[in-house]
């Protein structure tokens, strides 16, 4: 049985199970031939097939960065693409990916930008993920990505102001941090308790850098 044919749709399944055991299973097996060919799916003519296998890829990167990152350019051309499965499925890649490949990201840095502010709930929330790890990469990338993450935190919706926050410290430095931490209170007194307890930890941790 190829590894193909272990995807859900194969084994007419439609709940995740059977993306998620193969995926440990290439994992723990280290290969790196099945992960390539559930890679060359993304581009199946059959939608079904193209969702099982960011499925699968998504699942290895939570375990095993490594084994999907040579797959970063795929990921990136599946964000300028239609189908929000695969675009959220390929930012939730690239978040996994972003400290390895953060060159190759860089570089799609407007890519990503557009797909955070279009996409939905988990583009965003992985986007935001990717471009703050990928600006920790070096200054310059620091220098073009974090007025992007400023001003989306000063804009976005209140309940996404915590996680986002969270995911952009590892962005902030010495000398970026007095401006973190301004749009962060600025957006303290409309938060609910739970909310606000997130971010001032966010800030504490801002002011130690």
């Amino acid at each position: 049985m190829s590894v193909l044919d272990q995807i859900a749709y194969f084994q007419g399944r439609r709940d995740e199970v059977p993306n998620q055991e193969l995926a440990r299973k290439l994992v723990k097996a280290r290969d790196r031939q099945g992960v390539r060919e559930i890679a060359e799916n993304l581009w199946n003519e059959n939608a079904n097939v193209q969702a099982d296998c960011i499925k699968v890829l998504d699942e290895v990167g939570a375990l095993e960065p490594k084994m999907i990152a040579p797959y970063a350019d795929s990921f990136l051309k599946l964000l300028a693409g239609k189908n929000n499965r695969l675009v959220w499925g390929a930012m939730d890649a690239l978040s996994a990916i972003a400290a390895l490949e953060a060159d190759a990201i860089f570089k799609h840095t407007a890519a990503l930008e557009n797909a955070i502010e279009h996409g939905s709930v988990i583009t965003r929330d992985k986007g935001i993920k990717t471009l703050a790890i990928v600006a920790a990469h070096k200054e310059a990338y620091r220098k073009r990505i974090f007025p992007f993450l400023l001003h989306h935190l000063e804009t976005c919706r209140s309940q996404d102001v915590p996680q986002h926050s969270e995911s952009t410290l590892v962005a902030v430095n010495g000398k970026n941090k007095n401006e973190f931490i301004r749009i962060l209170e600025k957006r303290l007194p409309n938060m609910p308790a739970s909310r606000a307890t997130r971010i001032k930890r966010v800030i504490k941790s801002a002011l130690a850098k």
